[in-house]
């Protein structure tokens, strides 16, 4: 599950740029292909806990307004606030009830919710960018969930690669996307080196394994909250840095999306969605073994089984990225929607520089 690469991947990956970014990333995974998944078939997840948990003041009569959120890929710890707000009955609270959908395809949480098909999605801020301008996507981000950037150049610690410098004359691995390239290009000429210099090899999701079979010196596209802890629980010691501390802009590494229509005509469902999952959130903060544990009990062991151990080092990496001192759970800003459109614009990735209005409302946000 890598973002730029799984989350850019996977189910976020990529989908059309794959819709890059999850997964692995914009490809940003690793090693499991959505495509493959054909159980999962954009059937909604079986684990949704929503009709299990009521809560001890709502009213067993009461109609709920139900709502699809596909996920960017199989439900981890990034996840696990909204698995919280279901247990605990904010969604119900706010008259809502959420079902969990799983992507059976990498672009499924964009594509389902541009289409109607879906409220809600959760995906990877580029590919908002990309697939609104150079395919006219109607879809925006309403919330951030991670503030910076979780995708990251990973290796073994043998190679001894901890900057863009020591990538010279090495072997990259990346999933195909041309965001990928795009950010190796960017760090290697930041650097002073040759785009020639290094070489870029396409192993699809096999980042890891890439790696730890000597096919590659390093890869882009892992997640720092999930490879990272996953390679060191197998045995390997491992470098990486992150893309920001090199000159990419800084960016959300997931958002919340929704389509224009229900933006426009039921801005309060989506309101109070977001008061929820900020309450789920809050939980999450204050009591993560305990959010944690709602995250395992609805896992999708059969196609993404968590290991505990990954979990919750993926969790403490996560929660002081998903709030910051400076930038509040949900929170985005026009500067750095802004500062992405133009890096992408220099890059070749879109074709023109829309407004940041065109991707993004903060009009939604909770109090």
């Amino acid at each position: 599950m890598n973002k730029l690469f799984k989350k850019i991947t996977a189910a976020v990956c990529a989908g059309t740029l794959l819709l890059s970014m999850a997964a692995c990333g914009q490809i940003q995974s690793g090693s499991n292909n959505l495509s493959d998944t054909k159980d999962t078939s954009n059937a909604l997840a079986q684990n949704t806990v929503s009709e299990a948990n009521t809560g001890e003041n709502t009213d067993e009569n009461t109609e709920f307004k139900e709502i699809n959120v596909v996920l960017d890929w199989y439900p981890n710890a990034i996840h696990a606030f909204i698995y919280d707000a279901i247990e605990k009955g904010y969604y119900e609270e706010e008259g809502l009830k959420v079902n969990i959908q799983f992507p059976s395809n990498e672009n499924d949480a964009i594509s389902l919710v541009a289409a109607g098909k879906a409220e809600i999605g959760t995906y990877y801020m580029q590919d908002v960018i990309t697939t609104r301008t150079n395919q006219n996507v109607p879809v925006k981000s309403i919330a951030s969930i991670a503030q910076k950037p979780l995708n990251i150049i990973l290796s073994l610690k043998d190679k001894n690669i901890t900057s863009p410098k020591d990538l010279e004359g090495k072997t990259i691995g990346y999933a195909g996307t041309d965001l990928s390239m795009a950010l190796v290009k960017f760090l290697l000429e930041n650097a002073g080196i040759e785009y020639d210099e290094s070489k870029l090899i396409n192993v699809g999701f096999d980042l890891m394994a890439s790696m730890t079979t000597g096919q590659v010196d390093a890869t882009i596209g892992c997640l720092v909250n999930h490879e990272v802890p996953q390679m060191e629980e197998e045995g390997f010691e491992v470098n990486y840095f992150n893309l920001d501390d090199y000159g990419v802009p800084t960016y959300y590494e997931l958002v919340f999306l929704a389509n224009d229509e229900m933006i426009q005509n039921d801005p309060e469902t989506l309101k109070s969605f977001l008061r929820a999952s900020k309450k789920g959130f809050e939980d999450m903060k204050n009591d993560p073994a305990a959010v944690l544990q709602i995250l395992l009990d609805n896992q999708n062991a059969e196609n993404f089984p968590l290991s505990e151990t990954v979990e919750t080092k993926s969790m403490e990496i996560l929660l002081p990225i998903m709030e910051m001192d400076d930038s509040a759970f949900l929170s985005q800003s026009d500067e750095i929607w802004q500062e992405n459109i133009d890096w992408l614009y220099d890059q070749g990735l879109v074709n023109e520089k829309k407004d940041v209005s065109e991707f993004m409302t903060t009009e939604l946000m909770p109090e």
